[in-house]
């Protein structure tokens, strides 16, 4: 069955001040897109998907991009700031429009059961196949693998989590985004950023920003994409989030999303000095035997 990846990684340029300064995290010179494709490919995933912009197109497809197309076939899609005719972007503006107008972006390339996910966080290998086997499954639900807050949390600072209420089925029943988490020994807490009313013990099922859908996804998306630009075209800040999407159709009831909950732990250099304990993670998995010391040998 055909499984398509589609990879967030628009924004990679203005997050890290230019894509050769992703740093390498592996021993032979990985990146963490590299072991996301690897366990996606052996999870069933047999097609690529990155979303990214014009600018970095040259840079990405040699630094990154051709390293993995002697494995399965790539595409490239490109999100910009555009907006439909008649409409002009602000002047101030200089972000992409969010995560949902990325996933939009691959409407034309998927036809097949997708996944989406950040390109520079680590989501383990149990974590593509608990949604490579949803995707695989032939469930019209949507999907998102959850992870134990307490698993993603960094020791250099405060993060923001998608903080998810289930139903007693294991579906989702909302994703609310709160700032201002940071660790607490084995648990966390919450800083002056997080809402005055939030208890969190660590354990809640969180939102990593991996999900997957089916094509029907992308109807919605066109939908709620001109009512957003409708309001929030001159808004300079203003982002079109697949988590607002997702709320939005499971409150009204138009789609489901089963929560797949995972023992994965999540990696990702939000702050510069996480990097070290990324290298340190991955190679305990390498000696483990989770992984080749060389993905692509």
């Amino acid at each position: 069955m055909k499984r398509t990846l589609v990879v967030l990684a628009a924004g990679m340029g203005s997050r890290y001040g230019g894509l050769k300064q992703i740093d390498p995290v592996g021993p032979g010179g990985e990146v963490i897109i590299d072991y996301s494709v690897f366990d996606a490919v052996r999870a069933g995933f047999n097609k690529l998907v990155f979303v990214i912009r014009h600018d970095i197109e040259d840079a990405f497809k040699e630094t990154i991009g051709r390293r993995f197309e002697s494995h399965l076939p790539v595409e490239y899609v490109f999100q910009e700031l555009d907006l439909p005719q008649g409409t002009a972007v602000p002047s101030a503006r200089k972000k992409p429009w969010g995560t949902a107008h990325a996933i939009l972006m691959a409407a034309d390339v998927v036809a097949e059961p997708f996944a989406v996910i950040n390109a520079d966080d680590f989501y383990g290998a149990d974590s593509f196949r608990i949604l490579g086997a949803h995707l695989g499954s032939g469930s019209a639900d949507y999907a998102m693998v959850g992870f134990t807050l307490r698993n993603t949390v960094s020791d250099f600072g405060g993060v923001a989590r998608g903080v998810c209420e289930l139903t007693t089925e294991g579906c989702l029943k909302s994703v609310v985004e709160v700032f201002g988490i940071e660790k607490q020994g084995q648990g966390v807490k919450p800083t002056a950023k997080a809402p005055a009313d939030i208890r969190l013990t660590g354990e809640e099922i969180v939102s990593m920003n991996m999900w997957g859908f089916n094509p029907s996804l992308f109807a919605h998306l066109r939908h709620d994409w001109a009512a957003f630009i409708a309001t929030h075209d001159q808004d300079e800040k203003a982002e079109f989030f697949i988590p607002t999407v997702i709320n939005n159709l499971v409150s009204s009831g138009q789609e489901r999303l089963r929560v797949l909950p995972t023992s994965s732990l999540w990696f990702g250099v939000t702050y510069r000095e996480d990097r070290p304990m990324v290298i340190e993670s991955i190679s305990k998995l390498i000696a483990k035997g989770e992984y080749p010391e060389r993905l692509w040998a």
